[in-house]
């Protein structure tokens, strides 16, 4: 199975991104099954209704979520009707499933979203949570196992991969905006620090970048805005699954100018 896995989507700018694109890069790319982070995808924080359509009518199968998943109350109609997922690590009583299991090209396919701990809302362990979920997808005989990990430390993020390389397909980590050039695939597993935003790319993570300048110059947190205007970028990558063991894998970076880069993985076995 082929995979495509878009990074924070950010604010309208991310969403005309996808609009535009991603139903001919999927057909390109001849991708199976396409997830991608909806965090930051209503004006940067959280997901409206609304939105989630117009994301899944871009060509999206499956949105996962993060530190802001909840900063929408339409996410809970989201989470009864829609195929969407939050961090595992949040407790149940929230709403809500941190795991999406489907089929794919034939094959059972499980996702798992789960949030790291440094910088972030208090929440279960991780670490403990997806050792314990990882153990009961392999016993139901599912070997197609991706994770999206939201996290803010690299090291965590490392760590999950030194984990579980032997045990899931594939790690995504996302919530920094910054893709990483870290693109590996070690003993079958697919790994990158952070896929990237998909969004503006001439300011701050996405965000108008006068409030988050002002933050930093006397500490002091104003309204982050997505600008209406700006350079944009989509990110994802592509990877190649066989038998729970990613075999290849990409990057695509392309701008609103037109402009495309190819990253591919490399093997560290």
């Amino acid at each position: 199975m082929r995979i495509g896995f878009i990074g924070d989507i950010v604010g309208r700018p991310g969403r005309q991104m996808l609009n535009r694109y991603l139903a001919n890069l999927r057909e390109e790319f001849d991708i199976d099954y396409l997830v991608a982070n909806y965090e930051n995808a209503s004006h940067g924080f959280g997901l409206t209704k609304k939105n989630a359509d117009e994301l899944y009518g871009s060509g999206v199968d499956l949105l996962t979520g993060g530190n802001h998943t909840f900063d929408k109350k339409d996410v809970y109609e989201l989470f009864a009707e829609n195929a969407i997922i939050r961090p595992l690590n949040y407790p149940s009583e929230v709403g809500g499933k941190g795991i999406f299991i489907t089929e794919v090209a034939g094959e059972r396919l499980a996702v798992i979203n789960v949030m790291g701990q440094f910088g972030m809302p208090y929440s279960d362990n991780p670490f403990r949570l997806l050792k314990s979920a990882i153990e009961d997808l392999r016993e139901q005989d599912i070997k197609n196992i991706l994770i999206d990990i939201h996290a803010e430390a690299t090291s965590e993020k490392r760590a999950i991969l030194m984990m579980f390389q032997c045990e899931v397909s594939a790690i995504f980590g996302t919530h920094t905006h910054v893709g990483t050039d870290d693109l590996v695939i070690q003993n079958g597993c697919m790994y990158v620090s952070d896929v990237g935003l998909t969004g503006c790319r001439d300011n701050v993570i996405g965000m108008e970048d006068s409030a988050p300048i002002a933050r930093m110059l006397t500490g002091v947190g104003k309204h982050y805005d997505v600008p209406n205007k700006c350079k944009k970028i989509l990110q994802m990558i592509v990877v190649d699954i066989e038998d729970g063991n990613s075999k290849d894998a990409f990057k695509v970076r392309l701008f609103d100018d037109e402009r495309r880069f190819i990253q591919e993985a490399y093997f560290e076995n």
